[in-house]
């Protein structure tokens, strides 16, 4: 988020505009609609699933609740309330959720917040047997990081193939990362950071590449990254795509593939897109984005998912995103080197997208308060 929130759309009228090289490859994309699917969640940061067989989906909401919806109604019982630990507005408050593989058995869940003094938490709880809400007694802080900005915090929490918990951080905040920190091994700042949460603490995960490089942060994944809002696994190959925020002039999309070892630097502060950012960088050692846009097309990359539902068979296989400020929203076959994007149609300011237990999409209109879900147009 930079800034995610209702002041992205306005801080950034000034950027630079450059065009997208893909735009005019462009061809026609699946027919989706966005059907109206629950309302009266507002500033909604995720949607999440449990895994647990029950169809329910979990949002969480910036101010620091988690509410369920079930049988396509939110339902009044609040699941999880933090809003007593956490320091929301602009881009701080409940940023990330992500449920145990093993939720059925275990009940655990994960929660990524800005505490009261704007720094992250990582923490777990365990749901209540009856699975109707979280038991606030059972929290346990697994991770810090302090946060020198109030931006920037990226947020995302979620559970790849190998079983490990991921966590994107953005850079720290204000603008130009001005104290180089997603380049900065020994910060997790600006990183995609992976934990392996069995037993009762948060390790490092094995085979992290940077476990025994001194001075280096063992969580560490990959790095390089800006502000990542939003990045989710393909549920059918593993790879791993990342949404990047960008500075002035471009947002970008990332890509891991599922046999990485880790390491990818994705070129932030260096590099912003496929251009330099600092005066004469070099293209060493950094990973291409697969997908840039500039600034006559959106503000605030809001990342998504490849589409691997039954209901719109021609959206399959290929990766759902969005821009928060302009709220278009696009479809990107996931293949390649570069990908090239096409438009599904537009929402009120999309802050983030989640999946369903059989892989259907919803997207979310943080003012509105509104839940789409995308269907096939009639």
């Amino acid at each position: 988020m930079t800034p995610r929130f209702p002041i992205r759309a306005a801080a950034l009228l000034s950027g630079v505009l450059l065009a997208d090289p893909g735009a005019a490859a462009q061809t026609a994309a699946p027919a989706v609609t966005f059907q109206p699917f629950v309302s009266g969640v507002t500033q909604v940061t995720t949607i999440a699933h449990a895994g647990d067989g029950s169809g329910r989906l979990f949002v969480t909401q910036q101010d620091g609740r988690v509410r369920v919806i079930a049988g396509g109604r939110v339902q009044p019982q609040v699941f999880l309330d933090l809003r007593a630990l956490t320091r929301a507005g602009g881009e701080r408050g409940l940023l990330g959720l992500a449920f145990d593989p093993a939720f059925r058995t275990n009940r655990r869940l994960f929660v990524h917040y800005t505490d009261r003094s704007g720094n992250t938490v990582l923490a777990r709880y365990t749901a209540a047997a009856s699975g109707t809400t979280a038991d606030p007694a059972s929290a346990k802080t697994l991770f810090t990081a302090r946060q020198p900005y109030s931006n920037h915090n990226g947020g995302q929490l979620a559970f790849g193939p190998d079983g490990f918990l991921y966590l994107g951080l953005g850079d720290g905040g204000s603008g130009g990362d001005p104290q180089n920190l997603a380049q900065n091994l020994s910060s997790p700042l600006g990183k995609l950071l992976r934990f392996d949460v069995r037993g009762d603490a948060a390790r490092p995960a094995p085979g992290n590449p940077f476990l025994t490089r001194s001075g280096a942060n063992p969580n560490i994944w990959a790095y390089g990254l800006r502000n990542p809002w939003r990045f989710s696994f393909d549920r059918q190959t593993g790879d791993l795509i990342i949404a990047d925020v960008g500075q002035n002039a471009f947002e970008e999309i990332d890509f891991q593939p599922r046999a990485s070892r880790g390491g990818e630097n994705y070129g932030w502060r260096p590099r912003e897109g496929r251009q330099c950012f600092e005066p004469n960088c070099s293209a060493q050692g950094f990973v291409d984005p697969v997908l840039v846009y500039g600034r006559q097309e959106g503000q605030s990359v809001t990342g998504g998912f490849v589409y691997r539902g039954a209901a719109i068979p021609a959206l399959k296989g290929q990766y759902v995103f969005a821009d928060f400020a302009s709220g278009t929203v696009w479809a990107a076959p996931a293949r390649g080197q570069a990908w090239t994007k096409r438009t599904l149609g537009r929402v009120d300011n999309p802050s983030t997208f989640g999946e369903d237990e059989r892989g259907e999409l919803y997207v979310a209109e943080y003012s509105s308060g509104r839940l789409l879900k995308l269907a096939p147009a009639r």
